[in-house]
């Protein structure tokens, strides 16, 4: 059940490795990386209680030694204050060049610690074991790493490769059913951008991904990652065919800013909404058909997901302030919001072609019936 995706980066490629019962071989896997056994370990609270003493027990296994450091969980913690915490915990460590740093956590530690390895001694390599499958399916794989402003999100990194990354699919069945699901929402991304198949495959086995099937489990995040790998290897910093993978973010995160990155909207959700506005868009501008809009919600809503801003508790701002916060986002280029439209289930495209008018009609209706 185990499975391999490669990343093919020249230098700079890297495994990751997917299956059950990861952590128990950590040590074996990540041995060969180290010029001394000893890491760092940057985790969160949350994840320290569930998963930090089987991580030790796996690294100690081949003899390795491992010394942590528990953040705050939440998006809260992808900030300053505890990315300077992060590096001067790192530096009192004496985390040396040719060290490893080891990201035990969601996407808010991946993105940190890999920050935060970034701009160590000017680049310290570092091991993604994302917990969650939203990291484990996008966050972990891709090398952008990096932490929130008060102007919007993920403003402040830099692309920095991990060395490994180990996706273990065992630790998915700790996550509570909502924070799965949000993971889920990037699931399904993949398949609407580019894989008609993989949607298919996703509307006839998606509840059993959800209710832990392993099998199932390790074949929806394989071909996530084997999606996104491709794509990374073709387009490293989005320049051109990486821009595919934010399909529903123009839309996720202005809705993630206008409910203060809050627990009102997790990022998958935000996702999974943002994937059915894109589709409802490009349907109303021409691009596919009616049904393709109603397809993507229908399965969204089968897996008991947040499919449209009425599922978002609490107030939101009008049309024309959440096109505001859109252009806040860094996929702004010279003022033109650049929006990933779709012609069809697995067709989808980049566009800075989309009329401002259409984008408020589609959200103008999507508040009506909130």
């Amino acid at each position: 059940m185990h499975q391999t995706v490669h990343v093919e980066l020249g230098e700079r490629s890297y495994d990751v490795e997917i299956g059950p019962n990861l952590l128990a071989q950590s040590g074996a896997m990540i041995a060969p990386l180290l010029h001394r056994p000893k890491i760092a370990v940057l985790t969160d609270e949350n994840v320290a209680e569930l998963h930090l003493d089987a991580l030790r027990d796996g690294l100690a296994s081949a003899g390795i030694e491992m010394t942590s450091l528990a953040l705050p969980a939440g998006e809260a913690t992808k900030s300053w204050p505890h990315f300077e915490r992060a590096v001067e915990w790192l530096l009192s460590e004496k985390v040396e060049r040719r060290d490893v740093v080891v990201a035990l956590g969601g996407g808010v530690i991946g993105d940190l610690a890999g920050f935060a390895a970034a701009v160590l001694r000017r680049g310290v390599r570092f091991v993604q074991i994302p917990t969650s499958l939203l990291a484990q399916v996008d966050s972990s794989v891709g090398g952008k790493t990096g932490i929130n402003a008060p102007q919007g999100k993920n403003l402040i990194g830099a692309f920095h490769q991990p060395s490994l990354v180990l996706a273990d699919t065992s630790v998915l069945g700790t996550m509570t059913q909502r924070d799965f699901l949000s993971g889920y929402g990037e699931v399904v991304k993949y398949g609407l951008l580019g894989d008609a198949e993989f949607f298919e495959w996703l509307e006839a086995n998606g509840p059993d991904v959800s209710d832990g099937e392993m099998a199932a489990r390790v074949r929806a995040v394989t071909r996530s990652v084997q999606m996104k790998a491709d794509i990374v290897a073709r387009d490293e910093t989005e320049q051109g065919d990486r821009a595919l993978l934010n399909l529903g973010h123009t839309f996720c995160h202005a809705l993630e800013a206008a409910t203060g990155y809050s627990d009102r909207l997790l990022h998958g959700e935000g996702v999974a909404i943002g994937c059915a506005l894109a589709f409802e868009l490009s349907s109303r501008l021409g691009l596919c058909s009616q049904e393709d809009p109603s397809r993507v919600r229908a399965h969204l809503r089968a897996m008991g997901m947040k499919t449209d801003l009425a599922d978002i508790p609490g107030d939101l701002p009008g049309a024309e302030a959440l096109v505001d916060l859109m252009a806040q986002d860094k996929k702004v280029i010279d003022g033109q919001l650049r929006f990933i439209l779709a012609r069809g289930i697995g067709q989808a495209f980049v566009t800075s072609d989309v009329p401002r008018e259409a984008v408020l009609s589609v959200l103008e209706d999507a508040l009506t019936t909130v």
